[in-house]
């Protein structure tokens, strides 16, 4: 295999996953020779680029560091770290290396809207893919969210709006986004990076090229250090100032609010809690920074319901609110979920922790301080479940009481015994699930099921 791509000087696609297929997909499209390889034997998309791209070749079971030396450029899937030692021969050896974002960027011709963060860039994303929908703009909306980034190539695309994670980001360039944000930034994936500084210089190689940025005025992490001629836009839960988005009181309640001006009524944002506030109205700074008429930016927010596993409400049983957070693997998320949760139901009322919370998987070598600090006053009781419930259990010491479930039902069994009437049960793991589950998905489907099948339990 070496031989022949030193002969044909042939791009080489690391990793047969969905970006690895894009990518494929795509290089055949431009008729560009290449071949895909990939160190598991049987990678998750090698079945349908047979049924595809039947004769694409393919190296598998080993990255040959050869092969990869002899190539002149590398495309390589964000889960391979770029620290491997077979991709760092093939750096030292002078051979480029890019991932399936900077691929796009150079073929995109539309405006890019790159929004990525620790926390709410799947809602944000997906929020403004309906904004733009409902101003009639042909947007195309994916990235890490749901398609990749290179099967939204169109002629005919007016705008692209791309979640983007941190591992997508090692690889970028020339992004030239339009408008770019960091949402937030906290510790996630510290299996991967050596540091937060590591975490966060990923994050920020979203403003790479960037023409405006909008920032967090709440996360001081979110500002980049961009030079004059990029234009800045903010937003926060606080009352806003000059372009900027936030918070104001009018008419005897709070309201969205650009600079001076109110908007409309945070009771009629669909979406509920604080941390969805916050995502509301950065959905709204990057839809102003890409000129969507206002109008269809605010109706999306009476409609737009949220997204499965984040923070949405599944069930009210003799009243006590369950609530799937699957999505929240990182403590941030979690710290965010139950912030939000406590202020929206119990703290203008002055009433007690009402939150019991379903936390627990593969810590990911988090620092899980931020999150104990969070439960007293606003968590009455945690169930522990997972790989790494113990690490858990020792972070939060004895300030809330814990108990461990070994199964998602065991701990919405446990959950039910323990509610009372204006309690919320909040699965909100802060941990990844592939200790128990094929993904944060599987872990809210369980959930979910687990929650439906309470009554039945009962008649049974």
């Amino acid at each position: 295999m070496a031989e022949l791509i030193a002969s044909n000087r042939l791009t080489v696609v690391v990793g047969l996953g969905a970006t690895g297929l894009s990518v494929a997909r795509f290089l055949s499209a431009q008729d560009e020779p290449f071949v895909v390889v990939d160190s598991r034997e049987q990678p998750p998309a090698l079945a349908q680029l047979h049924k595809e791209l039947p004769d694409v070749r393919t190296e598998l079971g080993q990255l040959d560091a050869a092969t990869l030396c002899s190539a002149d450029q590398l495309i390589v899937s964000p889960g391979l770290p770029l620290d491997t030692p077979a991709l760092v021969e093939a750096v030292n050896a002078g051979v480029e290396i890019i991932g399936d974002i900077e691929l796009f960027a150079r073929h995109a011709q539309a405006p890019i809207v790159a929004i990525t963060g620790s926390n709410g860039k799947s809602t944000v994303t997906t929020l403004l893919g309906e904004m733009a929908r409902l101003a009639g703009k042909n947007a195309g909306v994916g990235g890490n969210l749901g398609t990749p980034a290179l099967d939204l190539l169109s002629d005919d695309k007016e705008l692209y709006v791309l979640e983007l994670s941190s591992f997508q980001l090692e690889s970028v360039e020339t992004l030239g986004a339009e408008v770019a944000t960091v949402l937030n930034v906290s510790p996630d994936h510290m299996d991967r990076y050596a540091s937060i500084l590591d975490y966060h210089r990923a994050k920020h190689r979203v403003f790479k090229g960037t023409r405006q940025i909008v920032v967090n005025r709440d996360d001081c992490l979110s500002q980049p250090l961009i030079g004059d001629g990029v234009t800045n836009w903010s937003f926060g839960l606080s009352k806003p100032d000059f372009c900027a988005f936030g918070l104001l009181e009018h008419q005897d309640e709070s309201w969205l609010a650009f600079q001076f001006e109110p908007l409309m009524p945070v009771a009629d944002v669909r979406i509920k809690g604080r941390h969805n506030i916050a995502n509301a109205l950065a959905a709204l700074a990057l839809g102003h920074a890409v000129d969507l008429p206002r109008e269809a930016m605010l109706s999306a927010l009476r409609r737009f319901p949220g997204l499965a596993h984040r923070c949405q409400n599944i069930a009210e049983r003799e009243g006590v609110i369950w609530i799937d957070d699957s999505k929240a693997t990182n403590v941030g998320a979690t710290v965010a979920a139950i912030d939000g949760l406590f202020y929206a139901t119990t703290a203008a009322e002055g009433k007690a922790a009402n939150i019991i919370l379903i936390a627990g998987g593969q810590a990911k070598g988090q620092d899980f301080s931020a999150l104990a600090k969070a439960l007293p006053g606003r968590v009455k009781q945690v169930i522990l479940m997972g790989e790494d419930a113990d690490q858990l259990a020792q972070a939060f010491g004895k300030d809330v009481p814990s108990i461990h479930a070994t199964s998602m039902q065991g701990a919405v069994s446990s959950a039910a015994r323990l509610a009372q009437s204006e309690d919320i049960v909040l699965l909100s793991p802060a941990c990844a699930s592939f200790d128990m589950f094929t993904g944060f998905e599987e872990r809210g489907r369980c959930f979910v099921a687990a929650v439906n099948g309470l009554g039945a339990e009962a008649t049974s």
